[in-house]
């Protein structure tokens, strides 16, 4: 790859670079007609010479490497999984001159990496052999594991802090300049050559500038971290990248965390093909309690204030970032980035993103919502069921229940008419445009942000084979891109493992159908007891306290049964045996979330969709399981559905806000307090100074952002999917999302230990999720308002009856001929949301006479909805000329300028 870019340079009449510093003295260097030659030899190379091309290319690379690194592996060598990872001897001695010769030596060593673990030494004596045997091979676990790691050239630094009964242990690792700079080319990291002028211009600050408006959404953050032109780091072209003068500030904090997590990753303890191998499986076995790099100082300010001029990076996030009162500041995705990792950082550009867009739908749902307020005062159908007082007796609930009155319904009519009514046909479409429109942007704004940060190719060149995936893999293959031999998983024993796991996942959705049925049967089961529970005020308000109950067991059965299932799809994932641990996470979450969208969604599906579909008529109900099936209220059963909504998706809101609030606040309060209460007993003086690395130990460990990003997600599923039941729902997300930025960024900044920084090009499998969900809310929003809503009835019986609506009640209702005796459930009047008159037919059933018009009309809407508002003919009427003048993707954008640059 490099040969190739200097070839590229040469064609475009740029100077070409020396392959090695002059500034080495007595080392060999190859000339520029050597570099013309190889360059001509690898264009030559290509089409069919594709493993000529591969052995020129590693023939480049040897002759380059002899330059300045030992690349051959030592006697004493300890191979990692795929290459050159855990060695056990310090990089060779060519690298190290080279690399002291492009740099001055450092002030002193930096604490890059902290190993943590507890030693109860009142235990010793009092376990039995299996137990001691356990202590006894972690031990053994341990010393081999630092062993290697100081074979791999790291320095090893021992602080033992005694709190009674307890031994902590922390060990301090470091890394030199010379181990920086092997595994950095060995990585393939990315470094500075150049700074890039800053040419981002945003058209809204313009204008607002232009009009002289101060934009108060802009927050001006200090240092602000520049951009550069960068490339694959190779240590025989140290002197070209930029400072590379100053050991102490060439390598990032960020790039020496994931140097020594990628060492620590690989870093065998045992037998590499038992998998004994990686700081995951110490962690997970208890040998060590924490590994994490170090935050840059304390997050509060100093005394000279927020002004203060040398503010460290975790300083300035959180007086600029992570504070509640920046909740409505644009956040410095640059700074988050800087700290934290691209990976961190296209969360929160995503959640901004979506928050924003959140905006216009909120208001418009909020305009929806108060229009129906209005309705509710001046609608003729509501007024005439509220005053028909005993003019319509209905049937009973149930085959012993007594009969009640229709008035009785007249506060869910109401409570009905607020969702159900015209405007909420145009929100419906204007929320799948939105929908559509929020991707198409945050593809633009994905690609704009990788093509910055210089993450676009990382999947494809730099992602390297996952340490667990490369210790188990049977065999090698080269890599179609880079050329080099990595472990390699065939690719049928591949599907069939994920075949066998699709079949638990089944599993699991059928135990999720199965809650849902039981849920169902309670809500009827309520409903009757209720019903004959003597109270006439309980009686008319049985059918909701059933739904309202059911609602929250269903809302238990679904936090329980995500626990249960998020620990089974991992140890799937897992066996799948995934190459890079992107795939992994994508596989890891498109299971979740088929479990989540299920156990989520089955009951508000349920209630839009089947409920009071399948109930029956006076004199013949049907049954299931001996129970009668469920019908709606009176107010029709989108009042229900928004009533699940709201409870589902709000309560889950508060529950899960409530524990970011209070667990990381909780778990960090009791290992501060365990490890004071420790030391107390010690004799320690309560003012004594605290170590860094035993104040970052007192904190949280970060779990990741799975969970964020899953929660996000079926929030965009309920204001979505189901949003013609609640145009309240965007409203309700954009006042959680407000919060839920500054929550997550003040656990990030305050509560949790620093995370390793990862790299990441966009957002995952979350983006197709997210597509599908789209798709899936235009089907869904057409069927909620063809079959579930009051709307095309009542817009039938205007065209066809009454302009004014005055007679649709009774219009509504089904009449059967009164039995002698009017104790049972076979007399009386019946509801029905679709029957809108009465045929007679011979075997004394009567159905609606309206009823054919009617379903003809509610297809007829359905289908011309879901054209209208469907993601194929968006992007046909809006998408595809946007995109012809707002690429989507880094392919029709020009070559970045980091591909220019290589060499």
């Amino acid at each position: 790859m490099r040969v190739a870019a200097t070839a590229w340079a040469g064609l475009q009449g740029l100077p070409l670079p020396t392959l090695c510093p002059v500034v080495v003295p007595g080392l060999y260097c190859q000339d520029q007609a050597h570099v013309e030659r190889w360059a001509m030899t690898s264009e030559a190379s290509s089409g069919s010479h594709c493993a000529r091309s591969r052995m020129l290319r590693r023939r480049a690379q040897e002759e380059d490497n002899t330059v300045l690194i030992n690349v051959s592996p030592p006697e004493a060598e300890n191979r990692g999984p795929y290459g050159s990872t855990a060695h056990t001897s310090e990089p060779g001695g060519q690298q190290a001159a080279a690399c002291r010769a492009g740099a001055g030596s450092p002030a002193k060593p930096r604490i890059d990496f902290v190993l943590v673990w507890e030693e109860d030494l009142k235990l010793d004596w009092q376990q039995n052999s299996a137990s001691r045997d356990r202590t006894d091979t972690h031990r053994t676990w341990r010393e081999t594991f630092l062993d290697n790691l100081r074979a791999a050239g790291l320095h090893v630094d021992r602080h033992d802090v005694q709190d009674g009964n307890t031994t902590v242990h922390y060990t301090l690792l470091s890394a030199s300049w010379a181990v920086l700079c092997y595994y950095a080319e060995d990585l393939r990291l990315k470094l500075p050559l150049q700074e890039l002028p800053n040419q981002a211009s945003n058209w809204s600050a313009e204008l607002l500038a232009w009009l002289g408006i101060p934009n108060v959404l802009l927050e001006v953050v200090p240092d602000v971290p520049p951009e550069y032109y960068s490339c694959q780091f190779r240590v025989n072209k140290l002197p070209r990248f930029l400072g590379s003068d100053n050991q102490d500030t060439f390598f990032t904090s960020t790039k020496r965390h994931q140097i020594l997590f990628e060492i620590l990753a690989k870093t065998p303890y045992g037998h590499e093909k038992k998998n004994l191998l990686g700081i995951h499986q110490l962690l997970a076995e208890g040998v060590l309690s924490a590994a994490f790099p170090l935050h840059d100082g304390p997050f509060k300010t100093p005394p000279e204030g927020p002004q203060a001029p040398h503010l460290n990076q975790r300083q300035v996030l959180y007086q600029h970032w992570a504070r509640w009162g920046k909740w409505y500041k644009y956040q410095p995705l640059h700074h988050v980035r800087r700290y934290f990792g691209e990976k961190v950082a296209l969360y929160f550009a995503w959640l901004g993103f979506y928050t924003g867009w959140l905006l216009p739908a909120a208001v418009v749902g909020t305009l929806v919502f108060l229009v129906g307020c209005f309705l509710v005062f001046s609608d003729i159908p509501t007024q005439e069921l509220c005053g028909s007082k005993d003019s319509f007796e209905m049937c009973p609930l149930c085959l012993d229940c007594p009969f009640w009155l229709l008035s009785s319904a007249c506060a869910l009519a109401q409570a009905g008419r607020l969702f159900d009514h015209g405007g909420t046909v145009f929100f419906s479409l204007f929320m799948a445009l939105w929908a559509v429109l929020l991707l198409e942007y945050w593809k633009r704004k994905s690609a704009t942000l990788a093509y910055r940060w210089d993450c676009s190719d990382y999947e494809d060149i730099e992602e390297r084979p996952r340490p667990q995936f490369a210790a188990s893999a049977p065999t090698t293959a080269p890599n179609p891109i880079t050329g080099e031999d990595e472990p390699y998983f065939p690719e049928r024993s591949r599907a069939r493992r994920m075949l066998a796991g699709s079949v638990v996942i089944v599993v699991m959705v059928a135990v999720v159908v199965m809650c849902l049925v039981s849920i169902i049967l309670y809500r009827a089961i309520m409903a009757i007891v209720v019903s004959r529970s003597g109270n006439t005020l309980l009686a008319a308000w049985a059918s909701r306290i059933a739904s309202l109950t059911g609602s929250v067991v269903n809302l238990i059965f679904i936090l329980i049964l995500s626990k249960i299932y998020v620990s089974l799809a991992h140890v799937l994932t897992r066996w799948e045996m995934h190459r890079t641990q992107t795939k992994f996470e994508d596989a890891f979450t498109l299971k979740v979330f088929i479990f989540q969208f299920v156990n989520f969604y089955s009951s508000p599906i349920y209630i839009a969709f089947f409920k009071g579909r399948f109930v029956g008529y006076p004199g013949n109900y049907h049954t299931l399981f001996g129970v009668r099936n469920e019908e709606c209220a009176a107010g029709g059963c989108l009042i229900e559905l928004a009533q699940e909504l709201l409870v589902i998706m709000v309560g889950k809101q508060v529950i899960n806000n409530m524990q970011e609030v209070l667990i990381p606040k909780l778990k960090g309060w009791w290992q501060k307090f365990r490890l004071c209460s420790k030391k107390r007993k010690a004799g320690a003086s309560p003012g004594a100074s605290q170590e860094p690395w035993e104040a970052d130990y007192e904190l949280v460990p970060c779990e990741g952002l799975f969970d964020e990003y899953l929660e996000m997600v079926l929030q965009f599923g309920f204001v979505t999917i189901f949003v013609a039941a609640c145009p309240l729902a965007p409203l309700f997300a954009l006042l959680n999302n407000w919060v839920e930025i500054r929550l997550d960024a003040r656990k990030f900044v305050c509560e949790y230990r620093r995370p390793v920084a990862e790299r990441a090009q966009d957002i995952g499998i979350w983006f197709h999720i997210l597509a599908g969900i789209t798709h899936l809310a235009v089907t869904s929003n057409a069927f909620l308002l063809a079959f579930s809503s009051d709307f095309l009835p009542r817009a039938y019986y205007q065209w066809t009856r009454a302009h004014d609506l005055r007679g649709f009640v009774n219009f509504t209702l089904a009449r059967r001929p009164r039995s002698p005796r009017r104790t049972t459930a076979r007399a009386g009047i019946g509801l029905s949301g679709m029957m809108m008159g009465i045929i007679p037919r011979p075997t004394g059933i009567f159905l609606p006479s309206a009823w054919p018009s009617s379903l003809c009309l509610r297809l007829f809407w359905e289908q011309t909805e879901q054209r209208m508002s469907s993601t194929r003919a968006q992007r046909q009427w809006l998408c595809e000329p946007l995109a012809a003048v707002v690429p989507s993707s880094l392919g029709t954008l020009p070559a970045s300028p980091q591909r220019q640059l290589l060499s």
